[in-house]
């Protein structure tokens, strides 16, 4: 089934992970895939794998937001897709007690002004083509407590979310669905990471899973497929959970 056959989708933060599985899943049902990413190598082995585009940007660059969408529209005349998934959780955003102004800040401008700066530069394309659909990359924890603290992750998780809310109403009847997946816990590259540096504090967030185990980022790309396709026409504005029953748990059963 190629449900994205010939449809363009740009997808940040796409040499590895969540971004990574995605590009994999969206050219194997026909997409045309531009991956961005700052790491070169594992950007460019990435376009290559799926037949794509790597484009080196900056998310946090206004300057780079417009020049990746500019590009990708010059090169294939359209952007049907855009998938603002780059993201990062350092060690040093903790408890709001603990975390410096400055974690507090980098955090904010990859994983919420990014997003802004990508739906500001790419909006216009679609408006002109008058349809396209946006996934901007949440997490569980904009809608419930995490058990272990990253105040300035959380913070960013619910702004994105928030934004994408307004922008889906925004731009509703000019045929732009604006979409957030929200993830619970998922085995990539940064929490496996985690899981080597402190498992004690990974463990705090798998016992929360009601099923039992991490996602994998291949469940993810596939509910980001489905956001970017015809089979999500009737959806925009929402928070699409995707978190092994995480928000719907008041306690998990052993």
């Amino acid at each position: 089934m190629e449900r994205l056959q010939d449809r363009v989708a740009v997808i940040t933060g796409g040499a590895s992970g969540i971004g990574l599985a995605t590009a994999r899943r969206m050219a194997s049902e026909g997409a045309r895939v531009v991956i961005v990413d700052m790491n070169d190598e594992a950007g460019d082995a990435a376009a290559e794998a799926v037949g794509g585009r790597y484009v080196h940007a900056d998310v946090t660059s206004a300057d780079d937001n417009e020049r990746m969408y500019a590009e990708t529209h010059a090169e294939f005349g359209r952007i049907d897709i855009a998938f603002h998934n780059a993201g990062i959780s350092p060690p040093d955003d903790d408890s709001i007690l603990t975390t410096g102004l400055d974690a507090w800040r980098r955090v904010q401008e990859v994983n919420l002004t990014s997003v802004y700066l990508g739906c500001k530069a790419v909006l216009p394309y679609m408006q002109k083509q008058g349809k396209g659909s946006i996934i901007n990359t949440a997490s569980f924890v904009a809608t419930l407590g995490a058990a272990t603290s990253q105040i300035s992750y959380t913070a960013s998780k619910g702004g994105v979310l928030a934004m994408t809310r307004e922008l889906g109403v925004q731009f509703a009847r000019e045929g732009i669905r604006v979409n957030a997946i929200s993830p619970g816990p998922v085995a990539t590259p940064l929490l496996l990471e985690l899981f080597a540096k402190d498992p004690e504090r990974a463990q705090r967030r798998l016992v929360h899973v009601p099923m039992g185990r991490f996602g994998e980022p291949e469940e993810i790309a596939a509910a980001v497929t489905f956001l970017a396709s015809d089979d999500a026409s009737f959806m925009t504005a929402s928070n699409f959970l995707v978190d092994g029953g995480i928000s719907g748990a008041y306690v998990t059963p052993l």
